[in-house]
Order: structure tokens, then C-alpha cells, then sequence
């Protein structure tokens, strides 16, 4: 990735499409899943959102993967998908956004604090 692809994101814009046209191949309880997957998932993202598309990746080969053999969405995933997404985020060590500005803040507070 180049200069001009990271600050433009179209790095991003690649791969998203790249993602979608992946996702259309699958049946159609997987696209709802995968839809429902990225809007849960979104919550978790830094301010680019680059940290993730590995996630994401991950998630759509699971998913490519157990369409592949037969298995339902409800098998693979359970019924709580949003559940499933913060458990994948943090294990997978995504913060987003507010979690960098809560640890900054709390750094701020104990360097006034004297600790």
C-alpha cells in the first residue's frame, strides 16, 4: 500500500469490494449474516477502520467455509450474532476509537494526579 491509497483509503475501497463480490457467492441466510456481521462490527474500528479487515476477512472465509459444507448460519454463528462480533473484536484486540480516547483520558488524569 502506497502513500496515496492509505490516506485516500482507496486501499479499503478495494478490498470491501473484493469482500462483496465473496459474499454474493454465498446462499442467502449467509448474506443476511454477513450484512447483520459488518454493522456489529463497525462499533469496534479505530477511526480508519483498517484494523478490521483481517477481522472481516476472517469472517467471510469462516463463513465461505461452513456454507462450503452445509452448515446453517445458526449452527456456525448461534443465534446472538452481535454477541459473536464483540466476543471476534475482542479477542482479536480491536479498540475503537473510544477506548483509545477513555486510556488516554485516564493517563491525562493520573499524570495530574501525581501516580
Amino acid at each position: 500500500m502506497n502513500f496515496w491509497e492509505k490516506i485516500t483509503g482507496s486501499d479499503m475501497t478495494k478490498q470491501f469490494k473484493a469482500f462483496e463480490a465473496r459474499a454474493k457467492q454465498l446462499p442467502a441466510e449467509y448474506q443476511t449474516a454477513w450484512k447483520e456481521i459488518q454493522t456489529n462490527l463497525w462499533g469496534h474500528s479505530d477511526f480508519t477502520g483498517r484494523n478490521l479487515m483481517p477481522i472481516l476477512d476472517g469472517v467471510l472465509g469462516l463463513l465461505e467455509e461452513t456454507a462450503a459444507d452445509g452448515q446453517s448460519v445458526q449452527e456456525v454463528l448461534g443465534g446472538d450474532i452481535k454477541g459473536f462480533c464483540s466476543a471476534l473484536a475482542g479477542e482479536e484486540g480491536a479498540k475503537s476509537y473510544r477506548d483509545k480516547w477513555r486510556e488516554q483520558l485516564n493517563s491525562n488524569v493520573a499524570k495530574k494526579l501525581g501516580k
